[in-house]
């Protein structure tokens, strides 16, 4: 199915779109928490925290966004107000994990080098998703006059995806290679997830 279609699937029923805001929300708040651990204990840079803050502030900005739907729906991140709430909460998790065990076998890192590679690659493949997911999601709320939206975030997910190119560019000359792999993992993931999502609105439509 395509994203638009999914999207606007999901759109149509407002149980179903707090539960989508509340799952990319978690997503992103897993995302900030997983910036903050792999950083080093004193090399920080302000990229870094940039990152750490802004992507917290999506887990909150799409979190808010539910309001606008109905304010008692969804309250925290349990299973019940999450959409796949396994495949979810697991999709950024697995994505470390691959990318921590490619970079340690071809690039025999460990340690706080290996958290730092990953980070950028995780981080990498994660801007790449979302430049197109959230442009996606904002064109099928549009379509169904929400008063949702994700221009913002869609804005600052761009300057961070330049930011990345930019840091994998100066960790290694063959960074086009250890980015295509991340990308790699990353849409056999992101795949699993759709289909997760679609077996639940399924199963919630039937």
């Amino acid at each position: 199915m395509p994203l638009k279609t999914l999207f606007e699937q999901i759109i149509s029923q407002p149980q179903l779109h707090a539960k989508l805001l509340n799952t990319l929300s978690l997503m992103e708040n897993t995302g900030a928490r997983k910036i903050s651990a792999s950083e080093h204990s004193t090399q920080v840079t302000l990229i870094i925290l940039k990152h750490a803050a802004e992507e917290h502030r999506h887990a909150y900005y799409l979190k808010k966004q539910i309001g606008k739907i109905n304010e008692t729906y969804c309250p925290t991140y349990d299973y019940g107000f999450l959409l796949a709430p396994a495949s979810s909460r697991l999709y950024l998790n697995k994505l470390d994990t691959e990318i921590s065990r490619y970079l340690k076998n071809s690039l025999n890192l460990s340690g706080a080098e290996l958290r730092f590679a990953a980070y950028l690659l995780v981080t990498y493949a994660i801007e790449v998703r979302a430049d197109e997911l959230y442009p996606v999601y904002q064109e099928a709320l549009d379509s169904a006059g929400s008063k949702v939206n994700v221009k913002s975030i869609i804005l600052e997910e761009e300057g961070h995806l330049e930011e990345m190119l930019k840091q994998l560019k100066d960790f290694s000359p063959e960074w086009e290679v250890h980015a295509e792999k991340a990308l790699e993992i990353e849409t056999r993931l992101f795949n699993d997830w759709i289909v997760a999502l679609e077996k639940e609105i399924y199963v919630q439509e039937a």
